[in-house]
């Protein structure tokens, strides 16, 4: 039996169900708690179940996977022929799931090296796709982790939400910020850096801020060269959609373009209207 590098990621890479077959990633779900119930992500609740909870306005939190999940995950790759594991996560100021995981990892019955990317959504599915090409030509756990590291060096996410008042309820973004964006009608624009959600301006209406966002991704690609694309959305896939042609014909990239709903754990944090695009330099 080969003992091959496995590589594993958490359900918040949203990678496409095809791609991670075809790259046989491994996905370890995070965990979206509605009232008093604790749903897997992925497979017991839908972005759309999410939304319609949201809606009502029940309760939602979310949680992640206890270390007993990567413990299991780990030892059954490699029981399958796994030599090393390379696991990369969601960025660690946003989720304890790496924290989980370096737990995990220092039972594991072969070596596994632990990333926190510092990324999430496809920014992170873009990582798992780099590490999982690299082993697949032979590159070992160390090559796959510095091919990792340098996708996500230059990937960037943008993204505006309708409200900001679920990432203040989740603790991702402060008050103060919050209250910005409610206030005169205020439309931020968010983006991922140094692995944490932060303002990037404030845009006075819904469509001006997809127009923006159109323009900031165009300015990154155009600093960046070749690049995968992914624009994710929840309960907005006309928007996204839309905004996901445009980018097309203006930029006519010769990567990837994906469009898809995320999934119940970052719409929890986002809530329903999110529209926000993933630029990964290949």
């Amino acid at each position: 039996m080969s003992r091959h590098v496995a590589i594993v990621t958490d359900s918040t890479a949203y990678l496409p169900h095809r791609e991670s077959e075809r790259h046989r990633i491994t996905s370890v779900p995070l965990t979206v708690v509605l009232g008093d119930e604790a749903l897997e992500e992925g497979t017991e609740i839908s972005a759309r179940a999410l939304e319609q909870a949201m809606r009502k306005r029940l309760p939602v939190t979310t949680s992640r996977p206890a270390p007993e999940q990567f413990a299991r995950t780990y030892a059954a790759l490699a029981a399958e022929g796994a030599g090393e594991i390379v696991s990369l996560h969601l960025s660690a100021e946003l989720s304890g799931t790496y924290d989980a995981a370096v737990l995990a990892a220092r039972e594991a019955p072969v070596p596994v090296r632990v990333v926190d990317t510092g990324m999430v959504a496809m920014a992170l599915g873009f990582c798992a796709l780099a590490a999982a090409e690299a082993t697949a030509k032979g590159a070992s756990a160390d090559e796959a982790v510095a091919a990792v590291r340098a996708r996500a060096v230059g990937s960037t996410a943008l993204f505006c939400v309708d409200t900001l008042e679920h990432l203040r309820r989740g603790g991702r973004i402060g008050a103060a910020q919050a209250l910005l964006g409610s206030a005169l009608a205020v439309k931020p624009i968010l983006e991922l850096a140094d692995g944490a959600i932060q303002l990037k301006e404030k845009v006075r209406t819904s469509g001006k801020a997809l127009a923006r966002l159109e323009e900031l991704v165009a300015e990154q690609v155009a600093q960046a060269g070749p690049v995968d694309l992914a624009v994710h959305h929840l309960a907005a896939e006309e928007k996204a959609t839309a905004l996901a042609d445009r980018l097309a014909e203006r930029l006519g990239t010769s990567g990837e373009l994906y469009v898809s709903e995320v999934g119940a754990v970052i719409g929890a944090h986002t809530g329903p209207g999110l529209v926000g695009v993933v630029v990964s330099p290949r």
